[in-house]
């Protein structure tokens, strides 16, 4: 993000990190039971975990599942998060082939 700009907000603060769900699952995955969620659907950005396995950001994905199993809310998990893994694009031509997205 810029911060060309950052003076103009008085704590100068910036939209880098967001609602950082990252770093807060936990808070977030108590306040989904407090308001009666039975499911959360989520995506997995493959660019944190592809092209070489990373390891801590995949332990994120675990730990948010495994919370959620916790709490008794049912993850969906949406493997499409705004990309696809290059291999997968090189190989089949990505989500426009019936190899990637099959008819359910």
């Amino acid at each position: 993000m810029s911060n060309r700009f950052i003076e103009k907000i008085v704590d100068r603060s910036n939209g880098d990190v967001a609602l950082d769900s990252y770093h807060k699952y936990k808070k977030n995955v108590r306040i989904m039971k407090k308001m009666g969620f039975d499911a959360y659907r989520f995506s997995i950005s493959w660019s944190r975990v592809l092209p070489c396995i990373n390891k801590k950001d995949l332990a994120y994905y675990h730990n948010l599942i495994d919370e959620l199993l916790a709490k008794g809310i049912q993850p969906y998990v949406n493997l499409f998060h705004f990309d696809i893994p290059q291999a997968l694009e090189d190989e089949y031509g990505g989500f426009r082939s019936p190899a990637v997205v099959d008819d359910f």
